[in-house]
């Protein structure tokens, strides 16, 4: 087959899983609280700094659908292709970010995996260097919330590759 047919050839992608529970549905009160809580945690935080955030937390989670919707929500938010591909290796490209999303981002990957069971100290003092105190109180909520609905995403087998951001 010449170059020119692979070229023409449609991409046969695999299929999409199905999901296991939709859980939304099945419990319509605790979504719509989830979705008050997620409003009210992202009150006063940059909505770049939140993406960049609730990217990051998901690719830890293995959340595909929340990677998928909060790196569209990115690029709305005005964020750029090369700062959300380089997310999952961002302690190898500072570079790409601020120093108030640095310790953003340690601070979410600390209370992501607790494996060491706490929040090291220089991490959160880190974190308190750059946010006031209502700041972070709004950042720990967020890094909560999206972990919350990570787990949800994950363990319900949600299906990523549909959200369009602005059509929630």
């Amino acid at each position: 087959m010449s170059s020119a047919e692979q070229t023409l050839r449609p991409v046969r992608y695999a299929p999409a899983h199905t999901p296991r529970l939709a859980w939304a549905e099945l419990a319509p009160e605790v979504f719509k609280a989830m979705v008050r809580l997620d409003a009210a945690a992202r009150r006063g935080l940059d909505p770049k700094l939140l993406e960049l955030v609730k990217v990051r937390a998901s690719q830890i989670n293995r959340c595909a659908l929340c990677v998928d919707m909060h790196s569209k929500d990115a690029l709305a938010a005005g964020d750029s292709v090369e700062r959300i591909v380089q997310l999952s290796a961002w302690e190898e490209s500072e570079h790409f970010y601020t120093g108030q999303e640095l310790a953003a981002l340690a601070l979410t990957e600390a209370v992501t995996v607790l494996t060491d069971g706490f929040v090291p100290d220089e991490v959160y003092e880190r974190a308190a260097e750059h946010f006031d105190e209502v700041e972070l109180a709004q950042l720990i909520a967020a890094i909560t919330v999206i972990n919350a609905w990570n787990r949800f995403g994950v363990t319900c087998r949600l299906v990523p590759g549909h959200y369009q951001p602005g059509h929630k």
